[in-house]
C-alpha cells in the first residue's frame, strides 16, 4: 500500500473512477531488483500494480510473479492490469496474486524460491482520496482507516472505546506524537466520535500549536490519523515478519527492497539490514536510502518522503533475530 503512489481519478464513460498511476521510485526499484527473464519475484504490496507492471514486463512465460495486498479492491484492479497485454500472449509471466499480508510471505512462497522481493510501504493515494475509506480528514468520511475493510479493527473501535491511557501509548508509539496524552484526553472526553473530520476537528483543537509559523508544518491531526492506522492494519508487526521472512524466501543473490515513509517503517528496515549484515544474512547496496529526485516529488508531491533500502541475500547466513513491540494483536 503505497503512500507514493500517484493516482489522479477521473470519470470514465460508465462512471467509474478511472487512475493514472505511477508508482514511486519505480525505475530504481526494479533496477535494483535486477530482474532475471526466468526468474520469480514478488511484489509484496501490489497496490494497483504499478511496480508489479514494471517487473512482469522483464520476465517471460517462465518468469512467475507473486503478488501480495490486502485491499480486495485494489487487488482487482490490478489483476485487471496485469493480465498480458496486446502484443506479448503466451510471452506474459505467470501471475499469481493474493488476498492477504505480506506477513504471510513465508507461508505463500516457500523457502529460497524467489529471486527478488520489493514492499512498497504505507498507504496508497487511491484509500487517501476515498473518504469512504477514513483514512485522511482531507474530506469528511467514516472512522474505518483497514486496508482490508473486511477483517480487523476498524479505526472507529480504537478511538470510542480505547481507554485514555492506551490510547495516549499508542498515539505516542506509532505517531510520534509528544502531545498523545492531551489528544487522547480531548478524544475521550468528546465521544462519541463517528467521522474524520471529527476526530481531526478534536485533536486539532487540543494539539494547535501556540504560534504556528505561517506556511509551515503538518497539520496537528497527522501523527494521531498516522498512527491509528499504523495500530489498525498492524502495519509495524507486518513489516517485521516480512524482514524475518525475505532471507527465507530468497535464493542466495537474491535481492530485498523496500521503500519506507515514515521514520518508524525505515528505521525498523535500517536496523534489520544492519542487524543481517553483521550476521551474514544480508550484504546492504544501499549506504544511505534513495530518495526520489526533484522530476518526480515535482509530479507527485507524496514521494518527498519515500527513502529505498536494498540488500542482497548472502549465499549463507544465521537467522535474524526477533524484535518485539508493546502493542502485540
Amino acid at each position: 500500500m503505497r503512500s507514493g503512489e500517484e493516482e489522479s481519478a477521473q470519470s470514465g464513460a460508465h462512471g467509474e473512477k478511472e487512475f493514472r498511476h505511477a508508482p514511486v521510485l519505480c525505475k530504481e526499484a526494479i533496477d535494483f531488483l535486477a530482474v532475471r527473464r526466468a526468474g520469480t519475484y514478488v511484489d509484496a504490496t501490489v497496490g494497483l500494480g504499478g511496480h508489479s507492471i514494471a517487473i512482469a514486463s522483464r520476465l517471460g512465460r517462465e518468469g512467475t510473479l507473486i503478488g501480495f495486498d490486502k485491499d480486495p479492491v485494489a487487488l482487482e484492479m490490478a489483476r485487471q492490469r496485469l493480465a498480458a497485454p496486446e502484443g506479448r500472449g503466451e510471452d506474459w509471466p505467470k501471475i499469481e496474486l493474493h488476498h492477504a499480508s505480506f506477513a504471510e510471505l513465508a507461508v505463500k512462497v516457500g523457502a529460497g524460491v524467489a529471486d527478488g522481493v520489493l514492499a512498497d510501504l504505507g498507504v496508497s493515494s487511491m484509500q487517501l482520496d476515498d473518504a469512504g475509506r477514513g483514512f485522511s480528514f482531507q474530506a469528511d468520511g467514516p472512522l474505518d482507516m483497514r486496508m482490508n475493510p473486511h477483517a480487523g479493527l476498524s479505526a472507529d473501535q480504537v478511538v470510542n472505546q480505547f481507554g485514555e491511557s492506551d490510547l495516549a501509548d499508542l498515539i505516542y508509539e506509532f505517531g510520534e506524537e509528544r502531545r498523545s496524552r492531551r489528544i487522547a484526553r480531548a478524544i475521550v472526553r468528546a465521544r462519541p466520535i463517528k467521522s474524520t473530520a471529527h476526530l481531526a476537528q478534536v485533536v486539532s483543537a487540543a494539539a494547535r500549536p501556540m504560534n504556528p509559523p505561517k506556511g509551515k508544518g503538518i497539520h496537528p491531526a497527522t501523527r494521531t490519523f498516522q498512527a491509528i492506522r499504523i495500530y489498525v492494519n498492524r502495519e509495524l508487526e507486518d513489516l517485521r515478519a516480512l524482514l524475518e521472512a525475505a532471507p527465507r524466501v530468497l535464493t542466495p543473490g537474491g535481492r530485498l527492497v523496500v521503500i519506507s515513509f515514515h521514520s518508524l517503517e525505515d528505521r525498523m528496515v535500517k536496523d534489520a539490514l544492519r542487524e543481517g549484515a553483521r550476521s551474514g544474512i544480508w550484504e546492504p547496496l544501499t549506504r544511505k536510502p534513495v530518495i526520489a529526485s526533484e522530476a518526480e516529488t515535482a509530479v507527485n508531491p507524496r514521494a518527498r518522503s519515500a527513502k529505498l533500502r536494498v540488500a542482497e541475500r548472502r549465499a549463507s547466513g544465521g537467522e535474524a533475530g526477533r524484535r518485539q513491540t508493546r502493542f502485540q494483536q
